[in-house]
Order: structure tokens, then sequence, then C-alpha cells
């Protein structure tokens, strides 16, 4: 059967409980087409047609929708017919609390977490940054001359004037 990635945008006043439900449903949906049988309760499914998922959180959108800023994104890979994709893109146009969807056939579904959230992990390590810039103090107020570095370090030094004269 042929990939598919798909990505939807909730609502920002959705819970993410609320999202994995609508993932839950598409997922669920697609299953149910492929032949494959839900899980009985107390199970865990051994056999799905979602390959990958992931949920990249609160982010914010680059324009207005529905007059929200921020939506909650959720990337789906499916190995799936062409029938049940466009079921699901149907329920998901239905659906009130996706803002968005978009919809992509793929020739592999990659198993290494999305760009998204690797550049997130590489945000989160950041340690130490350097030193701060020469020209500011922590309250943001403007250095003097006297107050440079370099100043500072010639103040430890030898007592005298740099001609080299001592007083």
């Amino acid at each position: 059967m042929p990939l598919y990635e798909c990505v939807f945008i909730a609502r920002n006043d959705v819970t993410q409980a609320q999202v994995e439900l609508i993932a839950d449903s598409m997922a669920a949906l697609v299953d149910a087409d492929n032949g494959i049988a839900p899980p009985a309760e107390g199970e865990t499914a051994t056999e799905t047609s979602v390959k990958k998922r992931e949920y990249w959180g609160l982010r914010g959108l680059a324009y207005r929708i529905k007059k929200n800023r921020k939506g909650h994104y959720m990337l789906m890979g499916l190995d799936a017919k062409p029938a049940s994709i466009t079921e699901m893109e149907r329920l998901l146009g239905l659906n009130e609390d996706v803002l968005r969807f978009m919809t992509i056939r793929v020739d592999e579904i990659d198993e290494v977490p999305s760009a998204i959230l690797s550049r997130k992990a590489d945000d989160r390590d950041r340690g130490f940054r350097g030193p701060k810039p020469a020209g500011r103090f922590e309250s943001g107020r403007k250095r003097g001359y006297d107050e440079r570095e370099e100043f500072r370090a010639r103040d430890d030094g030898p007592i005298g004037d740099f001609r080299g004269v001592e007083e």
C-alpha cells in the first residue's frame, strides 16, 4: 500500500489529550479500512497502519487562522489505501477542532524524529553560550569608557601609569 504523511493543526484551546484522541480516531479509521481489528480491552496494538506519530506541541501560526494565533501540531505517518486517506481527510475537514491539515504521499517513512523535534532537542541542550557581549551590564545600562573589560584587567596590574613612571 502507498505511504502517506499527514500533519494537522488543532485549535489552541483544546488539550493535548483531545489532539491525541483525534489522532487515535483517524488511526482507527485507517486501520479499519485496512482490515486491522482494534485491540481488545487492556491489550496493545501489535499491528497498525500508523507507522509514525509525533506530537509537535503548541506552536505559533504564521498567520491567524479562524481567530487562532497558536495551534497543536500532530504528524502521522500512514500505510493506507487511497480511499481511506480520502475519508480521513473528509473527517478532518468536518472536525471543528482541526484548523488545517495536509496529506502528502511519500516513498518511505523515516523512523528518526522529524526536523521539528530534533530542533526542539537542540534548543533545550543549550549550555554555556560564551561571555556576555562587551558594552552592557546585566541591567542593560551602557558601560562607560573605563568600565570595559580591558581597563578592569589593567587596574589589577602594577600601580602607576603606562609610561613606566612609578607613583
